[in-house]
């Protein structure tokens, strides 16, 4: 029985302000990533990045937080989605750094926007685009379960984006619930006893914001030595707002001079009205404490410091930055203390126009030292307090793909792996090895494009091509500094002949990356502080460590070597020959006309004519064999066409079978086994089966059928045979994969294991490749690596084993 274990998940997090949170007790950062919960402990000395997905929900996550049950000090996961459902997660008995799904709550009737939890109580609220909060009572004795026990209407109607849940102090802990989202308003509503059946009415409303309000939270103020509680609310319109809430009645505010020349401009927008209502039969106040400004784009989220020494609070902003704001000891004004990201931001560039950047979450972590944010790239940043020069100092933070990983291709030796998807980006992982320490990083982006990229194949280890929604296939070349970083950091050395290009740039106007130096367009007026991407100085990698997530959108593309063209769509297959003398390419198509293979030469880049007709309908997946003397193409159409190499002209290929019937539904998958004596390749497809086909004369044979439980949508073999078998996997539009040995002789297929649910990608398996190994080096106790590419937007690396 081969053991599966998982060794690199590498996912982009959902660009939704609620759905991230760092527990305090645990050190765990959960966060959406598509469908799934990734769950990662950023402060882990051996950087490992993401250890888990947890799989559950069928749509985006859009809000997480983490919540201890009073009654049991169970640790469990609230999550909320667009598929209008709210998980509760349980804590793992014996890895407290992994999660079970326990319950499902339904009843909302639009996709979840915020949950809201309360430390202390056994109520959670959730908040959807059905225009209502629903409030649930948890219960963990026995099995966890979740009932309803009120439900809010939004009234006038509007959506909540953000909830803020608090117990307040008295006899009976009475509960205060803030509500904001699709309104200039923040609504308060209060419940009697947080231990009985709440009952929430609404108690207050507060104004003075003048856009959409994106985030609540609430804290105790210690400053005074009271037991105020302060609320914070971020919005739209660039301000954030304190409010502070306290027992009893409000002092007198201090009137607003007029003269002021800070609030005089703002006076309209500054009120000194106190909220006053009963909760448990005792008076509380909510008056307005302070107006922070700085910003210059929408805020989306805030958070203050769990460290009650350090009362400071957290914002994440669209202008790219995320700051730390304080109250000045002596003045009590809140003023900006640091802040971090890219200061200056593009002329033109907001959210108001369109613009989707900047940071769209911002946590501190369990010590208040360490914050992390999540970009628009979808890539976590972290910065660390260094206390004693008392700066803060970026660190690693994680990074991959937002939208379907598409393709994947391991670089001929192994050395590193390449990812491209629908997130217009293609990314370069490798294992970073230092000392007793080895981890797995983003080490380049050689292609930040302006199409969704489909499919993905290696020239050898310094150049790679890939296909996207255009009619066109790039080659890029490997510049000369992510070949040194490579070598120091990972042991990979290359063989490099010639000189390599310098680093890369994108001009202004164009989708080629250009090679620094290069000589480009530029008109003589141009203004030369634009701070466009074609005026981005040369910048020297440190070599000490891999990229940060800012050197890695900027200093890490590959520049443009060569563009392929020939198709009338959009790229749908790429493969390489071994030789790396022939790239063989097909575009989708609905037609014979189109469903053509085109053949290119790499010697001069030149289209080989004719292009090779056979199938009717798009191309799907297209294979060389071993000794590169056949190409294989699947297609929608449910035929499979193998072509032959000429002797004379070696790039020349010519139609040598046809089998109109390979499957009874559309073919997915294409793979050649190893070569030993005789050619054998396998198919898969829609039909839930992979077949393997066997070289018998002058045709190919069906030998064997495997026969899954869904749609087979892509396979791979093992480059070498192992113990007289080939070694096959297998994914399928589920996520489920599957690894199979077929015996070399009989080609009898027989399975070894089925990767566990709980660690399997939860969409589509887009493509999978085993990282190449030498037969000198496969022994009884080898260790194979099996790359994956999901819908669910993960590239993941396991570790198989035991084959035995």
């Amino acid at each position: 029985m081969a053991s599966v274990s998982s060794k690199y998940i590498s996912v982009g997090g959902n660009r939704h302000p609620e759905a991230a949170d760092w527990d305090v007790q645990s050190g765990i950062l959960a966060f959406g990533a598509d469908n799934n919960v990734a769950l990662w402990d950023p402060l882990d000395k051996t950087h490992r990045g993401v250890h888990s997905l947890l799989v559950g929900h069928s749509d985006k996550v859009s809000a997480v937080k983490f919540y201890t049950c009073p009654s049991s000090s169970a640790k469990l996961l609230v999550t909320g989605s667009v598929d209008r459902t709210v998980r509760v997660w349980q804590q793992h008995p014996t890895n407290p750094k992994n999660y079970t799904q326990a319950a499902v709550l339904q009843g909302h009737t639009g996709s979840i926007n915020a949950v809201a939890v309360a430390d202390g109580t056994n109520i959670i609220a959730s908040g959807a685009a059905d225009g209502t909060v629903r409030i649930w009572r948890i219960s963990t004795e026995g099995e966890i379960t979740g009932s309803l026990v009120d439900t809010l209407t939004m009234s006038p109607r509007f959506f909540p984006l953000s909830l803020a849940l608090r117990v307040l102090e008295g006899n009976s802990c009475p509960l205060v619930l803030a509500v904001a989202g699709t309104t200039t308003k923040i609504h308060i509503y209060s419940a009697e006893d947080s231990h009985g059946e709440p009952s929430f009415h609404r108690c207050a409303i507060l104004a003075g914001h003048e856009a959409w309000v994106r985030s609540l939270s609430f804290t105790q103020n210690k400053n005074n030595n009271t037991d105020d509680i302060l609320l914070a609310s971020a919005s739209q319109d660039r301000y954030i707002r304190l409010w502070r809430l306290r027992q009893g009645e409000a002092s007198a505010p201090a009137p607003i001079d007029d003269a002021d020349p800070l609030l005089g401009g703002m006076e309209p927008t500054l009120s000194n009205k106190t909220h006053q209502f009963k909760a448990a039969s005792l008076e509380y106040s909510i008056t307005f404490e302070a107006l922070l400004f700085g910003n210059e784009d929408w805020i989306y989220t805030t958070a203050w410091n769990p460290d009650p020494n350090r009362p400071q609070l957290l914002s994440a902003s669209a202008d790219n930055t995320v700051t730390i704001w304080e109250q000045d000891p002596v003045s009590g004004v809140w003023m900006s203390k640091e802040r971090m990201g890219e200061i200056s931001v593009q002329k033109g560039s907001t959210t108001a126009t369109g613009s989707a950047g900047g940071f769209w979450i911002g946590l501190w972590s369990p010590d208040g030292r360490t914050v992390v944010s999540l970009g628009r790239t979808g890539s976590w940043r972290l910065w660390q307090l260094d206390a004693e020069a008392d700066v803060w100092v970026q660190k690693f933070g994680i990074s991959g793909h937002v939208r379907s990983a598409n393709g994947i291709q391991w670089e001929p030796s192994g050395g590193y792996l390449l990812s491209t998807g629908a997130d217009q980006t293609t990314r370069l992982h490798a294992e970073w090895l230092r000392e007793s320490k080895r981890s797995w990083h983003e080490f380049s982006r050689p292609q930040i494009h302006g199409y969704d990229l489909n499919c993905i194949d290696t020239l050898g280890p310094l150049q790679f091509v890939s296909g996207a929604d255009e009619k066109l296939l790039r080659v890029f070349n490997e510049p000369k500094q992510i070949a040194d970083l490579l070598g120091k950091l990972t042991g990979s050395q290359q063989t490099i002949e010639g000189e390599l290009p310098d680093t890369a740039e994108i001009p202004v106007l164009g989708l080629s990356n250009k090679a620094q130096g290069d000589e480009a367009p530029v008109e003589d007026d141009d203004d030369e502080g634009s701070g466009g991407p074609a005026s981005t100085p040369a910048v020297s990698l440190s070599t000490d460590s891999p990229p940060l997530e800012d050197q890695l959108a900027r200093y890490t593309l590959w520049p443009e070597h060569e563009k392929l063209y020939g198709h009338g769509y959009e790229i749908s297959a790429v493969a390489v020959s071994h030789d790396r003398k022939v790239i063989a390419t097909a575009c989708k198509a609905s037609s014979v006309d189109h469903a053509v293979i085109r053949l290119y030469d790499t010697s001069d880049w030149h289209e080989i004519k004719p292009s090779l007709p056979a199938h009717s309908l798009t191309i799907t997946d297209l294979s060389f064999s071993d000794d590169d003397q056949y190409l294989l193409s699947v297609g929608r159409d449910r035929q499979w066409a193998v072509f032959v190499r000429s002797e004379e002209d070696p790039t020349i290929f010519s139609k040598y079978m046809i089998n109109p019937k390979g499957h009874s539904r559309m073919i997915l998958g294409a793979a050649w086994a190893p070569k030993i004596t005789d050619d054998v390749f396998a198919t898969a497809g829609r039909d839930k089966s992979v077949k393997i086909w066997q070289k018998d004369e002058n045709s190919f044979v069906c030998k064997t059928t495997i026969s899954l439980t869904s749609a087979v949508s892509a396979i791979a073999f093992l480059s070498v045979p192992y113990r007289n078998s080939f070694i096959l996997a297998a994914g399928e539009d589920s996520g489920a994969i599957s690894i199979h040995r077929i015996t070399t002789d009989t080609l009898e297929a027989q399975l070894l294991v089925t990767i566990d649910p709980t660690m399997s990608p939860s969409r589509a398996i887009t493509q999978l490749s085993w990282r190449p190994v030498s037969t000198s080096t496969t022994n009884d106790d080898s260790l194979f690596d099996l790359a994956v590419a999901s819908e669910d937007n993960s590239t993941r690396i396991y570790a198989v084993s035991n084959i035995s």
